[in-house]
């Protein structure tokens, strides 16, 4: 009787040892067994460290700079851009450098004229490709001529713009036509990217226009009351944009009677009429 329960005892201590360890092995793994509806199911648990992925649509205000209706009102100091055309103006050159560059050749040769690529950079003698894109005239002057100066000895030099680039607005939703809209510098502003492309159309919904901007790789967006704007002379619901900016109308909920519901009603009515 002892043998039998010491074998007993020992077989029951290895069973529980084999036990412990296959849950210990389960729970490693991260699978749970659970008895459900009769049959067994096994919930795996997710052992990676979920990372919050930062906003990528964000409503933010201050990303926008309220615009007016003034022809040529900018804001702040103008900043260079792509396909802008500039001109050095070098004191004791009146000729200039010598050089021309992009479409902006100047065939009297009068001063240099440089025009910036779609990459925001210049070719310039002496210093070869160099970034002006984002730049304000007087950073680009002070940016020149200290990379000139290395080579040529400039007692003083001067920069100005002598055409501006156009700018790209994408303008979609419901206007009259749709797509990329080349907007001058004098009329860079959400209300006049929609009049470009021919207005709101009867389906557009006017109270809620977004302006889409994206800066280090985050979506911002502002909303917009044109129909404030324009009836209620809300200066606030308009807004300056940018190159590469999006100009957003989305449809409205409404219901229009000849449009959406006089074709259903003269279906109806026909139908009735052949049934009768």
């Amino acid at each position: 009787m002892a043998r039998k329960e010491l074998f007993c005892s020992c077989l029951l201590a290895a069973v529980l040892c084999l036990t412990g360890s296959s849950v210990q092995a389960a729970s490693e793994a991260g699978a749970v067994m659970s008895e459900t509806a009769g049959y067994k199911s096994v919930e795996v648990k997710n052992t990676e460290t979920v990372v919050p992925m930062p906003d990528a649509y964000v409503e933010n205000a201050d990303v926008f700079t309220t615009a007016g209706l003034k022809t040529g009102q900018l804001t702040g100091d103008y900043r260079l851009a792509k396909y802008d055309v500039i001109v050095l103006s070098v004191l004791g050159f009146p000729n200039g450098l010598g050089y021309t560059t992009g479409s902006s050749a100047n065939e009297k040769g009068e001063a240099d004229s440089v025009q910036i690529g779609p990459d925001g950079k210049a070719s310039l003698p002496y210093i070869g490709s160099m970034k002006l894109a984002g730049l304000t005239l007087d950073e680009a002057t002070e940016l020149i001529r200290n990379k000139l100066s290395r080579y040529v000895k400039i007692p003083e030099m001067y920069l100005s713009v002598k055409s501006y680039g156009p700018r790209k607005v994408y303008v979609m939703g419901e206007v009259a036509s749709p797509g990329i809209k080349n907007m001058g510098i004098d009329n860079l502003n959400a209300y006049a990217a929609i009049a470009a492309a021919g207005g709101i159309t009867k389906y557009g919904r006017s109270t809620k226009v977004q302006v889409i901007r994206v800066v280090d790789g985050t979506m911002y967006y502002r909303q917009l009351n044109i129909k404030n704007f324009i009836r209620r002379h809300d200066l606030t619901q308009n807004v300056f944009v940018q190159d590469g900016d999006i100009v957003y109308v989305p449809k409205t909920n409404a219901f229009f009677w000849k449009e959406d519901l006089l074709p259903y009603f003269q279906a109806w009515t026909a139908y009735k009429a052949a049934v009768n």
